[in-house]
């Protein structure tokens, strides 16, 4: 049958998948990588029973299914904590990270009444599970929003790093897990278990292609890493406007420094330059960079670098002689690192695509 083929496609793509995040052949985000393949194991635990009957195995024993069950209950905990390490790979853990076990040992509570009381606790397990779910995806769900806006304070290409492919696997979990409960009250048949696996099955192929397509989130640079890594854990990084750290008079001229050392050595071109490394070109703190930003242009990292590099763009693109570059090569002359980014963030500043811009001032 045709769910058969599909839970075993899911089985075996997870576990395969768990085993290639955990060797991370690419040795990017490795330990957010572990955590991750860790996660996509405990995912594939879930078809464990229909491959049993598929294979004709012996069932599970009581305390096995048991065991298993539990396990399976930290799977969104263990995704919360990969996503924390994916934005924060020196992340330390703390004494109330501990509370993370309460739930876990109250449904393991609740397992051995399963098991050792006639009483029927099936929909406080079920119920009990879904919420847990709910909770840790909504709890990743809004760590990825915070990453994604703190990664524009402090880094200039932001696309291929924002982790967008994990927040649809979270908004993904979240729906399941709604229409689980759902159909759990109004009907429980093979269509919802067919619509279910064809999702999960097109999410396995999703997680593939963006698990393997991975780039560095943070700089290899160590001291660069340490600093930009205390900025996002900073929760008054987003205050610094508001703060004056620096007086008006210096930060006159610190504008006017910074504009000279962006132009003259056209630092923008670096498709790898970060607040941190600016902010040692300037000899100032990465929190004093952002301030002479924040308040000298009235713009964040991302759009303040971004705009010199789509200054640069436009030139090339309007220039005859650079009529033999290529889209993607007027996008790396420019300081971008890809094609995506570079038509991405050039339509967010002037409304118009690279090629709709070129087109048009040829037509001038």
């Amino acid at each position: 049958m045709l769910i058969h083929l599909i839970q075993i496609l899911i089985f075996s793509s997870f576990i395969f998948l768990s085993f290639l995040m955990m060797s991370n052949p690419l040795k990017v985000n490795k330990k957010a990588n572990k955590w991750f393949g860790v996660f996509l194991f405990l995912w594939a635990s879930f078809w464990v029973d229909e491959i049993l009957i598929l294979t004709k195995a012996n069932p599970l024993s009581e305390i096995s299914t048991l065991l298993i069950s539990f396990f399976q209950f930290f799977t969104p905990i263990i995704l919360y904590l990969s996503i924390v390490f994916f934005t924060n790979p020196n992340y330390k853990f703390r004494i109330k990270d501990f509370l993370f076990l309460v739930l876990p040992i109250a449904y393991l509570i609740l397992l051995i009444i399963s098991i050792i009381t006639p009483v029927n606790i099936d929909s406080i397990l079920v119920f009990t599970l879904i919420l847990h779910a709910l909770i840790f995806t909504t709890l990743s769900y809004l760590k990825i929003r915070k990453h994604q806006h703190q990664i524009n304070l402090f880094s200039s290409n932001t696309i291929e790093i924002d982790l967008k492919w994990l927040e649809y696997i979270v908004l993904g979990i979240i729906f399941i897990a709604i229409s689980i409960t759902v159909f759990n009250f109004v009907y429980f048949g093979l269509p919802l278990n067919l619509y279910i696996n064809i999702i999960m099955l097109g999410g396995a192929f999703f997680v593939a292609y963006h698990a393997l397509r991975q780039k560095e989130i943070f700089p290899l640079n160590e001291k660069h890493r340490e600093e930009i890594i205390a900025l996002e854990d900073d929760e008054r990084l987003v205050d610094i406007p508001k703060r004056k750290i620096i007086k008006d008079e210096d930060l006159v001229v610190l504008k006017t420094k910074l504009n000279v050392l962006i132009k003259n050595k056209e630092l923008y071109l670096n498709h790898e330059i970060n607040l941190a490394s600016l902010s040692e070109e300037m000899n100032i703190t990465s929190h004093q960079l952002s301030y002479i930003i924040n308040n000298g242009f009235n713009q964040n990292f991302f759009q303040f670098i971004n705009e010199y590099r789509v200054e640069k763009a436009k030139t090339l693109l309007m220039d005859k002689s650079s009529d033999n570059l290529s889209i993607l090569g007027i996008a790396y002359e420019s300081g971008f690192s890809s094609k995506t980014a570079f038509n991405t963030t050039f339509k967010k500043f002037t409304n118009q695509t690279p090629s709709e811009f070129k087109k048009h001032s040829s037509g001038l």
